[in-house]
């Protein structure tokens, strides 16, 4: 078996906001007609507010922390040129899907088309990464395992509390929103890479689906690129929050494959199992209990997640040189996710525009502010 190349790219999906009325607008056109020539790295989405960029192929985290420094400053300056301002969350605190424009492009008008209300509904912001895995049949192996994570690092991400100018109770609504998309979720566990070929292979054949770009689920195969790609993340609103996740992921394929060479595995559990810690994730975020499932037991989800980071990758950080990225996750376990940060200035404001004005603070840390206490871990 080869190993993992562990390449990491990273495509994060921001919101353009008027910063007088702090609602979301409209403004990925004009971008379109202005400054067409960067639509390598910055792209449309389904609804015009929404801007995705894409770093290039990266090794490190480290690269990945430089990649999208760039990227946010190329949108805050495109945003500047309007009189506008960009923000990381993953469903703004108050704008209304009802209102938002789908931008003009056949791909878009087609997803609007197929999927009706649902597509304009999904005025939702989320961060993918994908890492490099070229065996195909470790590539599943990995899918595999790696399923278990899931609800663990959604806790890290979570940043859509409010939806619609309502503290919705959850996390992650975002997560609630998507899901109801066709072929989204925990994916079931997979034979072997024919197993998922024979999958999309029949839902093409059948017009399900025009290729696997279509099968939405948490974590699948890139049906271009030879990457396992994370699809179930939040926007994360500071960069080194995006950074942290990335070097965990790429730790655990790490250590996925460590296991395998040596003839080891992690146990692969049902996708019922995991769905229900999933839901404690958009609900409760890093407030809430998880379940052991190899202890078949409830324990709080910092302690579930200390355990990943001193138990499960702590082996393989130093190999990757990624140990001060991954152990920032210590300081989301100390402040709080976005969600918890967004709750709090509500909390004490009771202002949705105060929780505006805090993210696009916190969007540009690192790009046009401090990093407090980047890369460096809570003891």
């Amino acid at each position: 078996m080869k190993p993992p190349s562990l390449t990491i790219g990273i495509e994060e999906e921001y919101q353009i906001i008027d910063p007088d009325t702090r609602e979301l607008r409209s403004y990925i056109t004009e971008i379109l007609d202005h400054d067409h020539l960067i639509l390598g790295e910055i792209k449309p989405e389904l609804h015009q507010s929404i801007v995705e960029v894409g770093t290039t192929v990266c090794t490190t985290p480290a690269q990945t922390r430089q990649e999208l420094r760039r990227l946010r400053g190329m949108v805050m300056e495109l945003a500047d040129r309007k009189n506008l301002k960009v923000v990381a969350a993953g469903t703004h605190p108050f704008s209304s899907w009802m209102t938002q424009e789908i931008t003009p492009l056949e791909r878009y008008l087609g997803v609007k088309q197929d999927m009706a209300d649902l597509a304009q509904q999904l005025l939702i912001f989320g961060t993918h990464v994908h890492i490099g895995i070229e065996d195909r049949e470790f590539l599943i192996d990995a899918m595999n395992v790696a399923r278990y994570f899931v609800p663990h690092i959604l806790c890290l991400t979570s940043s859509s509390p409010f939806w619609m100018g309502r503290n919705t109770g959850l996390k992650s609504y975002r997560s609630v929103i998507f899901r109801n998309f066709p072929r989204t979720g925990i994916p079931r566990v997979m034979r072997d890479w024919a197993d998922f070929q024979y999958l999309t292979e029949n839902l093409v054949k059948t017009r399900c689906i025009p290729d696997g770009s279509k099968i939405y689920w948490d974590l699948r195969p890139h049906h271009a690129y030879p990457t396992l790609e994370f699809r179930f993340l939040d926007v994360c609103t500071r960069v080194e929050e995006a950074v942290c996740v990335a070097a965990i992921l790429q730790a655990i394929i790490a250590k996925v494959y460590k296991l395998r060479r040596d003839n080891m595995t992690f146990r692969v559990y049902p996708g019922d199992l995991i769905e229900e810690n999933k839901w404690r994730a958009v609900r409760y975020g890093l407030d809430g209990q998880l379940v052991d499932l190899g202890k078949q037991e409830e324990l709080p989800a910092r302690a579930l997640i200390r355990e990943i980071l001193e138990w499960f990758v702590d082996d393989v950080v130093d190999e990757l040189g990624s140990r001060a990225e991954v152990e920032y996750a210590l300081r989301i376990l100390a402040e709080g996710s976005s969600a918890d940060r967004q709750l709090a200035v509500y909390q004490r404001t009771g202002n949705l525009n105060d929780v505006v004005d805090h993210l696009i603070a916190e969007t540009e840390e690192g790009i046009r502010g401090p990093v407090p206490g980047a890369v460096h871990a809570v003891p």
